[in-house]
């Protein structure tokens, strides 16, 4: 028996394509009025880095589905646990704003409505926090670790991604400022 080689243009790799990831300026499609400013595809991807590099010692058993963790013997591990070195959320993330926490703030673009998370970048602007949109929520969510799709995430520095999170932080900043 011979195989037969599926067509590319078949109805079938016109489903996959469809369901499957979606490209950086169709994520441009769906995004709010406010979202500036914007990152590239390039700095999108350096933020998603930085975001997993943070979200791996974040809070054991955030989302619904998953069991949290036996509790860990060693101190440096309970250490690294307590110490969360993202936030995720409009609610954490404005209250560790108003205690005066620094990092880089990263918005999704296609929240709706926008009054969810509007006063967040003049939050950051009188308090001189650098901050950023990017076209996808879920993506975001998939970044810090998450299965949910999440709306704003802020990056806190820490000495063991330093070097990831100052180059977004120096893009970030060299960003025009929204008009």
């Amino acid at each position: 028996m011979t195989k037969i080689k599926a067509d590319p243009d078949g109805p079938e790799a016109q489903a996959d394509a469809c369901c499957g990831e979606r490209t950086y300026h169709e994520l441009l499609v769906n995004l709010n009025p406010i979202a500036q400013p914007l990152a590239s595809r390039r700095l999108t991807r350096k933020l998603y880095k930085c975001i997993k590099k943070g979200a791996v010692d974040a809070e054991p058993g955030r989302d619904a589905g998953v069991r949290p963790r036996p509790p860990p013997t060693d101190c440096s591990v309970v250490a690294a646990v307590k110490q969360k070195q993202i936030r995720r959320g409009v609610k954490e993330v404005q209250k560790f704003i108003n205690k005066g926490e620094k990092g880089i703030m990263v918005l999704a673009g296609d929240t709706l409505p926008i009054e969810v998370y509007c006063h967040l970048p003049v939050m950051c602007e009188d308090r001189n926090l650098p901050y950023v949109y990017i076209p996808s929520k879920t993506d975001l969510g998939a970044a810090a670790g998450s299965k949910r799709p999440t709306c704003v995430i802020m990056v806190k520095p820490h000495e063991e991604y330093q070097e990831a999170y100052d180059e977004c932080l120096e893009e970030v900043q060299a960003l025009p400022p929204p008009m």
